[in-house]
């Protein structure tokens, strides 16, 4: 886990009029530095609505926007496999549910704490909105870390999880997804304890479930997915697109893998990709199927990849961003792109860095590759695709259908085409065409803005 933002961001360059929202923010939420950073890097870049917009001062838009709606935190109690009682903590913020019910994952790592779930949760208020899916922004989560535990160890956590948990969730109210450390056996159990305790088969309180009880199709692959399509629209208005062009691809854990799937299937070659002890090099393109054999199958290091795999070379200790690539998809975790890694990039000549993980580039990256010109789309746009199709599940429970992968795929491709038509447009009234920042937080921005003026204050 990147270390960054251990100690809070340096804030320059804001309206005047919002720097007193900062500065309650940082008052009421001290020593959240990641939270701090994801309302910074948001209001130091919807100068042009809030000029546009003088009601939205006048309603105190920004200060309720920037507050949470509930926090909740709670006590886990379990036994572990040799009869121990085990204590963790958990959480679950539900920011902003005015355009539609809370929506956003559940993570369990060591890492995770009040802040780093309150930014998250920020985040996803935006992301969000810009699907055009009637979604509100909430997250979640545990510092319990299922990595080395055993099945029944996982289980018995995530049901004494789902013990408190279920009193604040449904399907018309908070509906929480999968994140890191919570994949389809963390989400079988936890949809097991739910449906025990409140007698209810109601396969719309969760999404990421699997295709026998109320999954959808896509949905493992969808934040890959959208992420490759971003880049690929976003090359398009440049009059490219990903067809031979060479990628680099940060992780090896689900969002990477589809990430690199959907490149290929683009007519792109993804070279490289890492993992906690290094990156693995491979100028014939990533083997696909060794890749998910490695890391999906075997769980292994990439260096096992490497070993089998000829021609190709394991770096230990090093980041992929040292590779020469035209594209950059950063899909492992927050503050993995550094300004040095930035201007390596720049340098080599990439033309475009999607980021499919939460906030992997961090402000100061972020402010070089648009200085060199490089597009940028952030997570809050690019990694969209996998809330859009949980919204797609959501659809399918609330019908009792199914649909098919290419369906599923199709709607896919076109919400994270109209994602991209509304950041971009929104760029240009904004005075600023192409920049992605700009135009993803103030699109998000004032779908929520203008539906909470309408409903008055509550």
């Amino acid at each position: 886990m990147d270390t960054s933002m251990d100690t809070p961001p340096v804030f320059t360059s804001i309206d005047p009029r919002l720097e007193p929202v900062v500065e309650s923010v940082l008052r009421r939420n001290p020593a959240e530095n990641e939270f701090h950073e994801a309302v910074w890097r948001l209001l130091r870049t919807v100068g042009p609505v809030i000029r546009d917009h003088p009601e939205y001062l006048d309603a105190r838009l920004v200060e309720r926007i920037c507050e949470p709606e509930r926090q909740i935190i709670f006590r886990v109690p379990w036994t572990d496999d040799a009869g121990q009682v085990q204590v963790n903590r958990g959480y679950r913020v539900e920011f902003n549910g005015t355009l539609g019910p809370f929506k956003g994952g559940l993570r369990f790592h060591p890492s995770v704490t009040s802040s780093i779930v309150k930014f998250l949760a920020f985040e996803q208020v935006f992301k969000n909105a810009l699907t055009g899916l009637p979604l509100g922004g909430g997250k979640g989560g545990s510092d319990f870390d299922p990595k080395g535990r055993s099945e029944g160890e996982i289980m018995r956590f995530c049901q004494s999880f789902m013990t408190e948990l279920h009193r604040h969730i449904g399907e018309h109210t908070d509906v929480p997804a999968g994140d890191i450390g919570v994949g389809e056996r963390e989400l079988g159990f936890l949809f097991g304890q739910y449906r025990r305790i409140t007698n209810r088969y109601e396969p719309g309180v969760l999404t990421g479930k699997g295709l026998a009880w109320g999954g959808a199709r896509v949905r493992k692959e969808a934040t890959g997915y959208g992420c490759a399509y971003f880049a690929q629209e976003m090359m398009r208005t440049m009059g490219s697109s990903l067809n031979d062009r060479t990628v680099v691809v940060s992780g090896s854990g689900n969002v990477a893998i589809y990430a690199i799937e959907k490149v290929h299937h683009l007519g792109g070659q993804v070279v490289a990709c890492s993992d906690s002890g290094g990156y693995v090099l491979d100028r014939a393109g990533i083997d696909l199927d060794l890749l998910k054999e490695v890391k999906e199958q075997s769980r292994e290091s990439l260096s096992v990849y490497a070993d089998r795999r000829p021609g190709a070379e394991f770096v230990p200790g090093a980041k992929v961003w040292e590779v020469a690539a035209e594209v950059a998809l950063p899909c492992a975790t927050q503050g993995e792109l550094d300004a040095e890694d930035a201007v390596k990039l720049a340098d080599a000549g990439v033309q475009a860095v999607a980021e499919g993980a939460n906030m992997p580039c961090t402000i100061e990256a972020v402010e070089v590759l648009r200085d060199r010109g490089v597009l940028f789309g952030p997570g809050k746009a690019a990694n969209a695709g996998g809330v859009a199709t949980s919204a797609l599940e959501m659809q399918q429970n609330a019908s009792r259908d199914s649909w098919t992968f290419n369906h599923t795929e199709a709607r896919l491709v076109e919400i994270m085409k109209e994602i991209h038509t509304s950041c971009y447009e929104m760029s240009e009234r904004c005075g600023a065409p192409g920049d992605y920042v700009i135009g993803a937080n103030n699109a998000g921005f004032v779908k929520v803005a203008d539906a909470m003026l309408a409903m008055g204050v509550v």
